[in-house]
């Protein structure tokens, strides 16, 4: 079995990437591979799945027209510089062209050392595994950008972290892998030219147009500023809380990647932090669009050099891009929250009225995604309001905001069925909601039982369509099920 990799980043000058092969494994065995996204790279399940797949899956058989290579990358973590990270426990096969012609690479992600892993063993334990994989699927089938999960292995050794723990191997799928970091990492050494050919092999690579632009940096840094400030809009409007917001995991290609301490909101508050490292609350949900705009001012001073020959006019063009940030952010934002309320046309309170239900339902605890889930129900007939109300401990400012939503509707008119059903369309009824996957973790970590993520993953793939016999994957947990901490895997 051979895999059509065409490798351009690894025609970049050798001080891009270290050269280093996997670590082969003790006993690999495939865990899930993902037979859709098989097909879409243009790959052969079939073959994929046979020992000869997954030995290349492992890391343990390298496909001829591979190129292993373990990238560099320097990185701001918790606001902090550090001039040197990299794939520590991560090494690119290689890119493929997928069969809509768009080009992806091919990572397999705890493979063993390398020449970045900082004394680390370069293994992941099969738990962050499989997070990874239910919650980067699961944010596919909710419209969010993100990497995707090829195939979940399981190596037949175990790693140590606080305890002895199984080992795994992900084979995750990106547009790319260039991060805000891999800018800084050669800005940090001086290196104009590193972030010149950085700079020409992202703009061919994601953002052709730019290109044309009279000057192409500046369409680049313009075009990453968007794409951002959208990847953004969409995890506020789910609930999504990335928990490292690092610029070394900022891609550059708009994709959300580095699914490590990550988590969806039950209750809904804007300072809710689940990362155990995050202590200051730097990465608080409510605080993600202002960070991301920090990481991409970091960006930006790293590009200073080819926006303009003088400094003053490079750092004048910088700023007025980044100005454009929360103008865009909120743009989607709104335009998303509207949807969620079922709002098809715009009235300049509308927003105001979304703040208003966000306030009350952090004031009454009321869970995030059922309450927007069940307002579409409420919206098809509004005497199913009850049931939004039961989910607020404290109800007292939902029940003066609710007239004022329903009056709105009315004002707007049409018809409540195709109404509700826009709501469903746009209010998930399943995510992987934190007990369920720590569940799924635990099954498979402590009892080598797998059934419980396979069903969690077929049932996120779903997110949108209520289903009979899913109610445990539609609930929010009960007080003894709550996770009020996610970790990082290394």
């Amino acid at each position: 079995m051979t895999i059509a990799f065409d490798n351009s980043y690894a025609r970049l000058p050798d001080r891009f990437f270290a050269r280093v092969n996997p670590t082969p494994v003790a006993q690999p065995r495939l865990i899930r591979l993902n037979r859709a996204l098989a097909d879409d790279l243009g790959l052969d399940a079939d073959r994929l799945s046979e020992p000869e797949g997954v030995a290349v899956l492992a890391g343990n058989r390298i496909d001829p027209q591979s190129e292993p290579i373990s990238m560099a990358y320097a990185g701001h973590q918790f606001g902090q510089f550090v001039p040197q990270l990299g794939d520590g426990r991560a090494i690119l096969l290689g890119e493929v062209v997928d069969r809509h012609g768009r080009r992806r690479d091919i990572q397999l992600k705890g493979s063993g050392s390398t020449p970045f892993s900082r004394q680390g063993d370069g293994r992941a334990a099969l738990g962050p595994v499989l997070r990874e994989y239910v919650v980067s699927e699961a944010m596919a089938a909710l419209g969010v950008p993100t990497t995707r999960s090829l195939a979940a292995v399981a190596t037949g050794e175990r790693v140590r972290r606080e305890r002895w723990l199984p080992g795994g191997v992900l084979t995750r799928v990106a547009s790319s892998h260039i991060r805000v970091g891999t800018f800084q990492f050669f800005a940090a050494r001086g290196d104009g030219d590193g972030v010149r050919a950085l700079a020409d092999h992202a703009i061919a690579r994601h953002y052709p147009d730019a290109a044309a632009a009279a000057n192409p940096y500046r369409a680049f840094l313009e075009a990453v500023t968007f794409a951002q400030a959208d990847l953004v809009a969409r995890w506020s409007l789910i609930g999504f809380i990335h928990g490292v917001l690092n610029t070394d995991n900022t891609a550059v290609c708009g994709e959300t990647i580095d699914y490590g301490p990550c988590a969806f909101m039950d209750a809904y508050h804007p300072a809710t932090v689940f990362s155990s490292i995050d202590m200051q609350g730097r990465y608080a949900f409510g605080n993600q669009p202002r960070i991301l705009q920090w990481n991409l001012t970091r960006l930006a001073e790293t590009l200073l050099p080819l926006l303009a020959d003088d400094e003053a006019a490079a750092i004048a063009a910088a700023e007025g891009i980044l100005g454009r940030f929360p103008g865009r952010f909120e743009q989607r934002y709104h335009a998303g929250l509207r949807a969620k309320l079922g709002l098809a046309t715009t009235q300049e309170a509308d927003i105001a009225l979304a703040r208003d239900l966000l306030m009350g339902m952090a004031e009454g605890q009321a869970d995030f995604t059922l309450t927007f889930r069940r307002l579409a129900d409420a919206a098809a007939d509004p005497a199913r309001m009850d049931a939004v109300r039961a989910l607020f401990v404290d109800p007292t400012r939902f029940d003066l905001w609710a007239p004022r939503w329903l009056e709105r509707l009315d004002a707007e008119g049409g018809d409540r069925s195709a109404r509700a059903a826009a709501m469903r369309a746009v209010n998930p009824i399943y995510i992987p909601r934190n007990h369920l996957v720590e569940a799924v973790i635990e099954a498979a970590v402590d009892r080598d039982d797998f059934a419980p993520f396979h069903r969690l993953v077929e049932t996120l793939a779903d997110p949108f369509t209520e289903r009979d016999g899913l109610d445990a994957f539609a609930r929010a947990p009960e007080p003894h099920e709550r996770v009020l901490q996610t970790f990082c895997g290394t």
